[in-house]
């Protein structure tokens, strides 16, 4: 038998190692995802108002089950469906429906998305401790908003300019306060928001703003407002009734500005996005919904 060179045989040798640790870390990386069912990670995407409720999720069926990776990230309702309708994300988070030409889009790319109610939301007025006004009108948050009022002695307060605060438009929460406030739920009402209102990136950034600024007055969902804000009563007329937003008068459908809060699927789910999906919709879930201060959608 020809013998082979110590040069050849370290080649040699060194090829076969290679070529092990290539199929070693192939079958690794081919199977570092999977679970037992063939799905353990969930791209979760969408908006600010859900994404510490959706994180508190995560991290609470990673306990539940381990094997089951769950990625969350805001960016906002807006962003989140667009990654449904372009396929890259497993579950889009909104603070409002989605839109007749998103729903188009996105059958247009084949994908048929499925609305599932995970909570309920009201979104609070807030403004500084300081500011001596406790309660406002739908109209009047609409005026002020639109440009109409400008200082506060004109809603009962003191001769101060008012410094509107809002989401930015590619959040559902911005969507949702346009539509159903400043248009006061009226179709054919094509009121806009004022062109000096400050558009801010977050809730906590709106939050920021009004404890630093006894002008401001801003909007959150209920889950956001802390103890060091000022939340406002609102009602539809000047003779009351006025209402505090809270879960109660959530779901008594007595506080004017509540919605439901949505996650979308791309298609009926299945598998691991489906087994998620029921677990938020289950008892366990829906009081970690109470504990942060949203409203649960099982009774």
């Amino acid at each position: 038998m020809r013998q082979l060179s110590p040069r050849r045989l370290w080649t040699t040798s060194l090829f076969l190692i290679l070529s092990l640790l290539l199929v070693s870390c192939s079958f690794c990386e081919d199977n570092t995802n999977l679970s037992p069912s063939g799905f353990s990670n969930i791209d979760n995407k969408g908006s600010d108002t859900i994404v510490n409720l959706a994180l508190a999720w995560a991290e609470a069926y990673q306990s539940y089950r381990p094997e089951v990776r769950i990625s969350v990230t805001g960016g906002g309702s807006g962003v989140g469906i667009a990654s449904l309708i372009n396929g890259t994300v497993d579950i889009a988070n909104a603070s409002r429906q989605i839109k007749i030409e998103e729903r188009e889009k996105a059958e247009a790319n084949g994908i048929t998305p499925v609305e599932f109610i995970v909570a309920r939301d009201a979104i609070a007025i807030i403004v500084h401790p300081e500011n001596p006004v406790n309660q406002l009108t739908i109209h009047q948050l609409s005026a002020i908003y639109s440009g109409q009022i400008n200082n506060w002695s004109e809603v009962g307060g003191e001769d101060r300019p008012i410094v509107r605060l809002s989401r930015e438009t590619n959040s559902g929460t911005h969507v949702y306060f346009l539509e159903n406030v400043l248009r006061k739920g009226e179709v054919d009402n094509k009121t806009l928001f004022s062109m000096d209102t400050l558009l801010l990136h977050s809730s906590e950034g709106i939050s920021a703003e009004i404890r630093q600024n006894p002008n401001a007055i801003g909007y959150d969902g209920l889950g956001y407002v802390t103890e060091d804000l000022k939340t406002i009563a609102v009602g539809w007329e000047t003779t009351g009734p006025f209402i505090l937003p809270s879960a109660k008068s959530v779901n008594d459908q007595l506080y004017p500005i509540a919605r439901d809060l949505y996650m979308y699927t791309a298609g009926e789910p299945t598998g691991e996005i489906l087994e998620y999906i029921q677990w938020i919709l289950s008892p366990d879930a829906q009081d970690i919904v109470t504990e942060l201060g949203f409203v649960p959608v099982r009774q």
